[in-house]
């Protein structure tokens, strides 16, 4: 009787041994195999080792909209932040004129430097710096504080450099002023010192990374003048057109408008929406000497002036005043712009405004703005 009992046991034993094995095999076939009836929750709380991995795509984002709140809404400058490798980043800036007092203040300060001192680090935190070159720089450009025939000296291609300066165009009404020789002389020492040059009836190409940017610049002011590109409606669809297939971005500036205006004219909408119909991505305007606002067409972006940057026009508020325009890109489109208003002071050396300061410039900016909209 006890060695019946003894093998009751042992054969009970063997049994559950048995039922333990075949249990973790079957458990181990399930956890392999999802369509299995046996795949439930239950048995995934048995064995949380063996979850399989979530099969959810992760979920991107998408960029700002680029709306009226968004670009009159004050950043501070001095917050800058790194951009992703898949963004591109381009400042424009107001007029600069390294001119007259301007001129002056630095060659007798031995400071060429001088007028971006408060700004440099700001404008060199973006991929490129696109400046309007309102003046020549010519050898022995003469020291005044007056006259409306600009001059600059040489040396000012120090300050330029010191910025971060990747772009400038000479196409307004003063780079001129000293005939074919001063073209040449600014266009030269731009080129040389790795600045591109557009607005002399040639386009800037520049590449960031894996992108082709392309400059286009015109004048709209004044009279048609040698090695300065004239803003001529067939010229500029022509030369958008054949720029267009060779750069992913086509930037086209305009030196136009009428001075000391908040709202820009019709000639000047004229000329930007012909310019995005030939295939301009971005519209940068000047000239103006005081801020004016933006206009979106085609879902394109047009910022018809910037004020000034570097002047000596400290005779009045408005003409103090500018804004930086950071524009930035990602692979296929503009996706965000923002706005740095400045003052200058001293006739040459621009600062960031104060919060209070920049707040009133961005309102005056949107209302001119909405001035715009409500034109046909």
């Amino acid at each position: 009787m006890t060695y019946q009992k003894g093998n009751a046991l042992l054969i009970l034993v063997i049994f559950l041994c048995i039922t333990i094995f075949l249990t973790s095999g079957i458990y181990l076939l399930v956890s392999a195999d999802k369509s299995h009836p046996l795949s439930n929750p239950l048995v995934k709380i048995i064995s949380p080792n063996l979850l399989p991995a979530s099969s959810a795509k992760p979920t991107t984002k998408s960029p700002p909209q680029i709306s009226l709140d968004r670009i009159f809404t004050y950043t501070d400058p001095g917050k800058i932040s790194k951009n992703d490798l898949d963004q591109y980043t381009i400042i424009a800036t107001g007029d600069v004129i390294p001119a007259r007092s301007v001129n002056s203040k630095v060659v007798r300060l031995d400071n060429f430097k001088y007028p971006f001192e408060k700004t440099a680090d700001f404008l060199k935190s973006a991929d490129a710096v696109f400046i309007n070159l309102e003046s020549p720089l010519i050898p022995n450009c003469p020291l005044t504080d007056e006259g409306m025939i600009f001059c600059g000296d040489l040396r000012n291609i120090e300050g330029l450099k010191f910025a971060g300066v990747t772009v400038a165009s000479i196409a307004n009404n003063h780079a001129g002023n000293h005939g074919s020789d001063g073209v040449n002389y600014t266009t030269a020492l731009l080129e040389k010192n790795r600045i591109q040059v557009t607005g002399n009836g040639n386009p800037a190409v520049l590449t960031i990374r894996d992108k082709k940017f392309g400059f286009l610049g015109y004048n709209d002011i004044g009279h048609q003048e040698p090695g300065i590109s004239w803003a001529k409606e067939e010229t500029i669809q022509k030369e958008i057109q054949t720029l267009r297939p060779q750069v992913d971005f086509l930037i086209v500036t305009f030196h136009w408008g009428i001075e000391y205006t908040p709202v820009p004219n019709q000639r000047q909408r004229d000329l930007a929406h012909l310019a995005i119909d030939s295939g301009a991505d971005l519209i940068i305007g000047n000239h103006p000497h005081w801020v004016q606002g933006v206009e979106k067409y085609q879902d394109k972006f047009i910022t018809y002036a910037h004020g000034n940057f570097v002047f000596d026009q400290e005779w009045s508020q408005k003409t103090r005043e500018g804004v930086l325009g950071k524009y930035t890109f990602n692979k296929n489109s503009l996706e965000d712009v923002k706005f740095y208003p400045v003052i200058i002071e001293n006739y040459a050396q621009p600062r960031f405004a104060t919060k209070a300061e920049a707040i009133r410039i961005l309102d005056e900016m949107k209302q001119s703005t909405l001035s715009i909209q409500k034109k046909p």
